[in-house]
């Protein structure tokens, strides 16, 4: 049985921070990491919680990520946003750009946000999800090193490449918030396993012929399962055009793995759009439409709304902390000395 520590969500964030400062990452690039890792533990996303510190800080310290990278923000037109991460952390980027993103969709209707040059992303929902706090539908892609074959092949092309969207709601929270990489599961998942020695299930992965396997190890030096076979492929091509080719990084066949030290900086890219449910909906029906759409799910018994669980997990964890694995929390310590 794994040992498991509880902290509260403001201990997590103080532990993340320090271990990123103490990694070589400056404080203005640290902040936001740290608050999106407790936020992320909060929603009970385990696999890109706290766990992921020990990488992000293994990954400063070779040189994987620009821990004192200074991102640059760009307006080349009065609807898009552009942030060049310059090799460091996708959430300092994103939070350069954010504002003026918000800004810019509310003023014209729609806005897009591109970055290049960035690295691992964390949780796509979160970030669309604070683009429903701010009242807009928020649709967010990122790209990954490559990981998915292609239907009838057995070499990775494309990786797992997520896409979220979230929907705003009534005070302030998200009505619907779908979160969802293109494989079967995130291969974060797939990692985790590898670390706890813990197989994985039937369907998760596959080995370098194409053939399932239950070996975390194996899966990793092979491909990820894509979900729904050739209709995971489509949506991992969709985001690659999205994350990638419409943001100028890095394809996923050309990027280094966001796991290891080889490689140098992956520079892939993330791709955000944000819309004004007001303006796109002159009739004022949008928010009637999302809560009779909720309602039809949610009177189901038994039936889930996208994003619902995250609600649920955040809530308890703000009150009662949340269980953190001693394993982590040692590899944490041994980074601040």
């Amino acid at each position: 049985m794994t040992e498991t520590r509880t902290l509260t969500l403001n201990e997590i964030e103080d532990l993340s921070f320090r271990a990123l400062v103490a990694a070589g990452t400056s404080p203005e690039n640290a902040r936001p990491l740290a608050v999106a890792t407790a936020a992320t533990e909060a929603d009970g996303v385990a696999s890109h919680g706290l766990a992921y510190i020990p990488i992000y800080c293994e990954h400063v310290q070779c040189g994987k990520v620009d821990g004192l990278a200074k991102p640059v923000m760009t307006r080349p037109k009065p609807g898009v946003v552009t942030v060049d991460a310059a090799t460091g952390f996708a959430h300092s980027a994103i939070d350069l750009g954010y504002e003026t993103l918000i800004t810019a969709a509310r003023e014209q209707g729609v806005a897009v946000l591109s970055i290049c040059n960035s690295y691992n992303c964390g949780v796509l929902g979160y970030h669309t999800y604070r683009l429903a706090q701010a009242g807009l539908v928020g649709l967010g892609f990122t790209n990954a090193p490559a990981s998915i074959a292609p239907s009838g092949g057995a070499k990775p092309v494309v990786g797992t490449n997520p896409f979220s969207v979230a929907v705003p709601g009534t005070g302030g929270q998200p009505a619907l918030l779908i979160d969802q990489s293109a494989s079967t599961i995130a291969k974060s998942e797939v990692m985790k396993h590898a670390r706890e020695g813990r197989p994985i299930p039937v369907g998760w992965a596959l080995d370098a012929e194409g053939n399932p396997t239950t070996d975390p190890n194996v899966g990793l030096k092979g491909s990820m399962a894509p979900s729904g076979g050739y209709k995971g492929v489509g949506v991992a091509l969709l985001t690659e055009v999205m994350a990638a080719a419409l943001t100028g990084a890095t394809l996923g066949i050309n990027a280094s793995p966001f796991s290891g030290t080889a490689g140098g900086p992956p520079k892939t890219g993330q791709f955000f759009i944000a819309i004004d449910p007001v303006a796109t909906s002159s009739s004022g029906g949008f928010a009637q439409g999302i809560e009779e759409l909720v309602d039809a799910i949610r009177s189901q018994d038994d039936a889930h709304l996208p994003g619902d669980g995250r609600r649920a997990k955040r809530v308890a964890s703000a009150t009662q902390g949340v269980a953190v694995n001693i394993a982590t929390l040692e590899k944490i310590e041994a980074i601040l000395g």
